[in-house]
């Protein structure tokens, strides 16, 4: 859309149906099942993406302790400030009282040491000595907090639950993660139509930002050129864009705190015969990386794929430079990074409701880099693009 002014974008949020109360109480039974089975008293989670998994309550992180405690059997309990309390029932209200039968918030004075109040429900709640899970990104003082609180509870990793969950995205998932591609894909087309000799790649993401916002969404582009292109997440000499530079753009949407990831590359002017091979052996190497994604496959076979068709074209080996550097994919939700990996070493099979990016690069310091990003879920018949890969250099995307 060349000739698009932003005040002609136009939301893309009719009919987004966020994540209902039901399928939230079906996830925290599916978490007491998966606690029992792995011997687990409770779970302790901090607020973060899987406080809004499990409860639909999206509160940032600060030195006051907003956490919640979920018992294998029984309901949720909530630790919040007592100045929070208020403020925090109404986040309560606003997700349908999640299992509000059962649940109970338990509040501390700034005077007051938090960490007691959670050895207070461990104790009520008859953890005596635990195991009592630990969800993978709480803070190390929260937990050295409880640990000294509630030195007779055995604290461990959360991971056996709350990946089991989280990894396995459900069709309400999977069709927000698809709006947020939706929308990054048009905030591309946009964006993209912007380019100009002299663009700084911090207004090329000023450009990004403001089409996610007119569409609906949030979020941005990262943006390199030429010889910074090179480097995965770019250098600190970024320049300006000039003709015939090597354009790489990494943008990242939210939909309800579910996450979209698509990079493409493009050249600002005529590319190269260069840019030409390397485009089209990185475009080879997303494929072999998709047509290697079948059910049953280990991870690592994924990575391979993709590893063996630019490491054949001489790139390489292994992690080397010239070649690819890092691993092949990751998983994504209400993380933009989360389980599982495509990389060496990973057995996880693949299983429908996993999704991933798919995203092999090729670096070559003193030039550029290719990377060409688009992400796939699992199903019952194999795996399925979220978003269609780049038809060519000068088309990042299919019409």
């Amino acid at each position: 859309m060349p000739d698009t002014h932003i005040s002609e974008l136009k939301p893309m949020t009719d009919g987004v149906v966020p994540i209902t109360v039901d399928e939230r109480l079906q996830r925290l039974e599916k978490a007491r099942r998966l606690m029992r089975e792995n011997g687990l008293q409770a779970m302790f989670l901090e607020a973060g993406s899987s406080l809004r998994y499990y409860t639909g309550i999206d509160h940032w992180l600060s030195e006051r302790l907003i956490a919640a405690v979920i018992p294998a059997s029984g309901g949720l309990i909530y630790i919040c400030p007592a100045f929070e309390e208020a403020k925090f029932r109404q986040m309560m209200s606003l997700q349908g009282n999640i299992d509000s039968d059962h649940s109970e918030v338990r509040v501390w004075e700034e005077d007051e040491s938090p960490y007691a109040v959670v050895a207070g429900i461990f104790k009520d709640h008859g953890i005596a000595n635990g195991p009592v899970g630990v969800e993978e990104t709480v803070r190390y003082f929260a937990f050295d907090g409880i640990r000294k609180a509630a030195p007779q509870v055995t604290l461990t990793s959360a991971d056996p639950v709350t990946i089991a969950c989280r990894a396995f995205k459900s069709p309400a998932e999977i069709a927000l993660i698809q709006r947020a591609m939706d929308i990054t894909v048009e905030v591309y087309t946009y964006s993209i139509a912007q380019l100009r000799e002299g663009m700084s790649h911090i207004e090329l993401a000023q450009n990004g930002a403001a089409a996610y916002k007119a569409l609906g969404g949030s979020g941005g582009i990262s943006a390199q050129f030429g010889a910074s292109t090179a480097y995965p997440h770019g250098d600190p000499k970024m320049g300006v864009l000039r003709e015939g530079d090597v354009v790489l753009m990494d943008s990242v949407g939210q939909i309800e705190g579910y996450h979209s990831d698509i990079s493409r590359v493009v050249v600002f002017g005529t590319p190269t015969q260069r840019q030409r091979d390397v485009w089209s052996l990185e475009k080879e190497a997303q494929a072999a990386a998709f047509a290697a994604a079948q059910l049953g496959a280990p991870c690592e076979a994924v990575d391979a794929a993709a590893r063996k068709v630019i490491n054949d074209a001489g790139f390489g080996p292994g992690y080397k430079v010239p070649g690819l550097p890092h691993r092949t994919g990751h998983g994504i939700g209400l993380d933009i990074h989360e389980w599982h990996y495509l990389v060496k070493g990973n057995k996880t099979p693949l299983a429908p409701g996993l999704c991933f990016t798919n995203e092999p690069m090729i670096c070559i310091y003193g030039e550029f880099g290719v990377r060409l990003e688009d992400c796939f879920y699992m199903t019952d018949n194999g795996p399925h693009w979220f978003t269609q890969p780049s038809p060519s250099i000068e088309q990042p995307f299919v019409s």
